[in-house]
C-alpha cells in the first residue's frame, strides 16, 4: 500500500535514493518495529486506504513520517481526519513535526490549513524535488 500510493511521487521527481516508494520490506519492518515508532493504518468504511507512522521524538514531541493515501482515495478529507485522530491519540503532544515535497502545493495546503508552519528547514534532494519541514505547536 506505502509503495503504491508513493509510486506516482517517485515516478514524477525520480527521487530514488529516499522515496518511501523505494523502501524495502526489511526497512519497513525494522520501522515498525522500532519502540519509538507507532504504526497506523488509516481506514475508511472498514476499507485500508493509507497509513501513518508517528515517531516520539522527545518528551512531548511526536513526528509524523510519514502519512499516506492511496491515490484513488486522495482528495475525501481522510488525511484531515487521520491528523486530528492522532492529535487526540498523543494528546499530551507539545509539537508535531513533518516533512513534505515543497512543489506538492496539495500537501502543503493541507498542512497549512490544519494548522503547521514552515520552518524554514529545506533540502535540495535533486533538481526537480526539495523537501520542507512543518512544525505545529499546540
Amino acid at each position: 500500500m506505502k509503495v503504491k500510493a508513493f509510486m506516482p511521487l517517485l515516478e514524477k521527481y525520480q527521487d530514488y535514493e529516499t522515496s518511501p516508494a523505494n523502501e524495502t520490506v526489511e526497512r519497513i519492518i525494522t520501522q515498525i518495529n522500532q519502540p519509538f515508532t507507532d504504526y497506523f493504518i488509516i481506514r475508511n468504511f472498514e476499507v485500508a486506504v493509507g497509513g501513518i507512522r508517528v515517531v516520539k521524538k522527545d518528551t512531548k514531541i511526536y513526528r509524523v513520517s510519514p502519512i499516506f493515501i492511496m491515490p484513488e482515495h486522495q482528495g475525501k478529507g481522510i488525511a484531515q481526519k487521520a491528523f486530528a485522530l492522532i492529535e487526540e491519540i498523543y494528546d499530551d503532544a507539545k509539537s508535531w513535526e513533518l516533512d513534505t515535497i515543497m512543489q506538492e502545493e496539495g500537501n502543503c495546503y493541507l498542512y497549512e490549513k490544519i494548522g503547521y508552519k514552515k520552518t524554514g528547514e529545506t533540502k535540495a534532494i535533486n533538481d526537480k524535488i526539495t523537501i520542507v519541514s512543518y512544525k505545529k505547536h499546540l
